[in-house]
């Protein structure tokens, strides 16, 4: 049995990211939704209407700015829920990133998760990133309304 360190973890606090990222129309008024639960019990919820953009887009946004929070509030490993298949693909280097338009993200969202060190991947259903995607359609409801811009059907 060890004694739990007086200085916290030795590899640092760790979360769950639910990520979350869509338009209506593709391209359309697009938005993300991040829910980050924290190891001490906290949660976190971000939310950021993009204008007009593909979902792909709104993925890596969605992507880009939890891998940022972590970072910047020292988070040593985090692990990643997102219904995007083809990010989470992406991001394990199982798919390339071959869209000229997704690839500064995907190098943007690898130099954050280089710095944090540790973080995981995981595809999941959409009805388990239920917070995740009532904030990315928030954030379209908030992108309509700044657009003028309705679009069509969500996709995600």
């Amino acid at each position: 049995m060890t004694q739990p360190s007086l200085f916290g973890s030795a590899t640092g606090p760790s979360a769950v990211a639910h990520i979350d990222g869509g338009a209506r129309g593709n391209p359309g008024p697009a938005g993300y939704g991040v829910r980050i639960d924290c190891d001490d019990g906290t949660s976190v919820e971000l939310k950021e209407a993009l204008g007009l953009a593909t979902n792909n887009v709104a993925e890596y946004r969605g992507l880009i700015a939890a891998l940022a929070w972590a970072a910047a509030h020292g988070v040593r490993r985090l692990h990643v829920r997102s219904d995007s298949e083809l990010l989470v693909r992406q991001m394990r280097g199982e798919y390339r990133v071959k869209h000229p338009g997704l690839q500064p993200l995907s190098a943007e969202a690898r130099r954050l998760v280089a710095q944090i060190g540790d973080v995981r991947f995981e595809h999941v259903r959409r009805e388990m990133n239920r917070d995740a995607d009532r904030l990315a359609n928030e954030a379209m409801d908030e992108a309509v309304a700044a657009t003028g811009h309705r679009g069509t059907e969500s996709q995600r």
